[in-house]
């Protein structure tokens, strides 16, 4: 089964996008298939989404940490005309971010879920 997560600071950064759950739900779609943008290693990868109007190329990119099968978890985004891209410190602690989230028990997840720390993208 796979599942798909939002962290709480992603969250928010969502909410002054256009982006949908289920924008995210089809970029999962395209990823599981090997559609990925980039491998940033550590279990971060890259993905560019398109925002209404805009496309995938002037739109918003995400980084997910992942383990490529049945975990999903988006971490961080930005609009292209935000900025271009992230600082190799900000990639480090990405990367340690994703060891912490792609370690942890189904209920270990599920737990986070209730506190508040993740959201579950559900079908």
């Amino acid at each position: 089964m796979t599942r798909i997560f939002k962290t709480r600071y992603f969250q928010r950064w969502l909410c002054k996008t256009e982006l949908t759950d289920s924008a995210l739900r089809k970029a999962v779609e395209e990823m599981a298939t090997g559609l990925i943008d980039a491998d940033l290693g550590g279990g971060v990868v890259k993905k560019r989404v398109g925002l209404a109007g805009r496309g995938k190329r002037g739109g918003a990119r995400t980084l997910v940490a992942t383990n490529k099968g049945n975990r999903w978890f988006f971490i961080f985004g930005f609009e292209k005309n935000e900025r271009d891209n992230i600082s190799s410190a900000e990639l480090r602690e990405l990367k340690n971010y994703a060891d912490d989230l792609l370690a942890r028990t189904s209920q270990q997840l599920d737990k986070a879920v209730a506190d508040g720390m993740l959201e579950e993208i559900c079908e």
